[in-house]
C-alpha cells in the first residue's frame, strides 16, 4: 500500500503541472485581460462584476488620467482595445504592473515556482492577498458543499436501499417519480420560489436572506450561534440538495439490487438468517463499495460547482462567487489559484477515496494493480 501510494503521490506533480498549462494557455488566448480592464476603467466603458478598481490599482489609474494629457502620443498605435489617447508609456507601466513585460514561457516558469510554495500573490484588484481571500471565502463553501453532500447521502442511502428491497412495487413507482421531478428542477428556480414563499417576499418572512450568520452573530451564546449558522442555512441547502437526491439514490438501489441477486445471498438465507442480518451483514458492505467512492466526487461538485448560483441568489460569499468574479474580472491570480487549489484538493481526495475502499473491504489490494 505505501507503494501505491508514493506512485499516487508522484503522479499528481505531472498532472498538476498539465491542468496549469492548460488552464495558462486558455487564458493567453482569452479576449481582454488587466489592462484592459484597467483601460476600460479609466474610459468609462468597465462592465465589471465586482466593485470599482482599488488599492494599488488607484494609483494607476491616477496615473492614467495623467498620461492622457501627455501631448504627442495619442496617435500611437496599441494593441489593447479602447487604449487610443492613453499615454504609451503608461500602457508599458501596467503590463510591467501585471508581469506582462516578460514573455509567456517566462510567466509561466514563474507561476509554477511561486505554486510549488504556494505564494500565490497578490489580486489585481483587491488590495489584498490571493491565500486571504480564498480563506475568507473557504467556511461559506465548506458549509455548503459539506452539509449538502452529508444531507443527500444520509437520505439517499435508506432511501435507495427501501427501494431495492421494494423493486417493482408501488412505493418505488411513486418515489422515483419524485425524485426524477424534483432533479429536473433546476436549483436556482427552487431557491427563488423559497426566497418568495420563506424569506421576506410575497408572503412569509422566516428564513433570512443574506449570509451565514446574523450580524450580532459574535455576541450571542453558543447555542444560540449554532441555531443562528443553521437557520441561515436552511434555505440554501433545500435549493442545493432537491437535485442532488436523485443519482445517490438510483445508484443505491442499483448496487444493492445488483447484490441481492447474487448466489452469496441465496445462501445466506438458506441458512436460515432474517432479511435484515442478510442486507445488513452481508449485502451492504459490498455494495457500499461504489457509493463510498462517490462520496469524494460528490463533495468536489458541490464545493466547487455547484454553488454559484445559490451564492449569488442567496447573498453568500463563497469560492464560487469568487471564482466567476476572478474570471468576468481577469483576475488572473485569484482564477489560477483557485484552480490549482481546486485541482490539488480533488486529487488528493480521489487518492482518500481509493484508501478508503481498503477500509470498507480489506479484500482490496491497490498493490497488485498499476496507477
Amino acid at each position: 500500500m505505501t507503494a501505491y501510494i508514493l506512485r499516487r503521490l508522484l503522479l499528481i506533480i505531472p498532472t498538476m503541472l498539465g491542468i496549469m498549462l492548460v488552464t495558462f494557455v486558455v487564458v493567453q488566448f482569452a479576449p481582454g485581460g488587466p489592462v484592459e480592464r484597467v483601460i476600460a476603467q479609466l474610459t468609462g466603458t468597465d462592465v465589471a462584476a465586482t466593485a470599482k478598481f482599488s488599492g494599488g490599482g488607484g494609483d494607476m489609474a491616477g496615473a492614467g488620467r495623467a498620461g492622457q494629457g501627455v501631448p504627442g502620443d495619442i496617435a500611437s498605435p496599441s494593441k489593447y482595445r479602447g487604449a487610443q489617447g492613453l499615454d504609451p508609456e503608461f500602457i508599458k507601466s501596467l503590463e510591467k504592473q501585471f508581469g506582462f513585460d516578460k514573455p509567456a514561457y517566462e510567466r509561466f516558469g514563474l507561476m509554477v515556482w511561486n505554486y510549488l510554495r504556494f505564494d500565490f500573490g497578490e489580486s489585481y484588484f483587491r488590495d489584498t492577498s490571493v491565500l486571504s481571500l480564498v480563506a475568507e471565502r473557504m467556511p461559506v463553501s465548506i458549509s455548503l458543499g459539506l452539509w449538502m453532500t452529508l444531507i443527500s447521502y444520509a437520505i439517499s442511502i435508506p432511501l435507495g436501499i427501501r427501494k431495492a428491497v421494494r423493486d417493482g412495487s408501488e412505493f418505488d413507482v411513486w418515489s422515483s417519480s419524485v425524485i426524477v421531478i424534483g432533479y429536473a428542477i433546476p436549483g436556482f428556480l427552487v431557491a427563488v420560489f423559497l426566497i418568495v414563499l420563506f424569506a421576506g417576499g410575497s408572503f412569509m418572512q422566516i428564513f433570512p436572506l443574506r449570509g451565514l450568520t446574523s450580524d450580532n452573530w459574535s455576541s450571542l451564546p453558543w447555542p444560540e450561534k449554532i441555531l443562528d449558522y443553521f437557520w441561515h442555512l436552511v434555505l440554501p441547502l433545500i435549493a442545493m440538495s432537491l437535485s442532488a437526491f436523485a443519482t445517490i439514490t438510483f445508484l443505491t438501489k442499483n448496487s444493492f439490487l445488483e447484490e441481492i441477486k447474487k448466489q452469496y445471498v441465496m445462501t445466506a438465507k438458506a441458512k436460515g438468517l432474517t432479511e435484515h442480518q442478510v442486507l445488513y451483514g452481508h449485502v451492504f458492505r459490498n455494495a457500499m463499495l461504489i457509493i463510498i467512492a462517490g462520496f469524494p466526487g460528490a463533495f468536489i461538485g458541490a464545493f466547487f460547482a455547484g454553488s454559484l448560483l445559490i451564492e449569488t441568489i442567496f447573498t453568500l460569499d463563497g469560492l464560487g462567487l469568487l471564482g466567476f468574479e476572478s474570471v468576468m474580472n481577469r483576475d488572473y491570480p485569484v482564477v489560477f489559484a483557485t484552480v490549482y487549489i481546486f485541482s490539488l484538493l480533488g486529487l488528493v481526495i480521489n487518492l482518500i477515496s481509493d484508501l478508503t475502499y481498503t477500509w470498507v473491504d480489506p479484500r482490496i489490494d491497490f498493490e497488485t494493480r498499476e496507477v
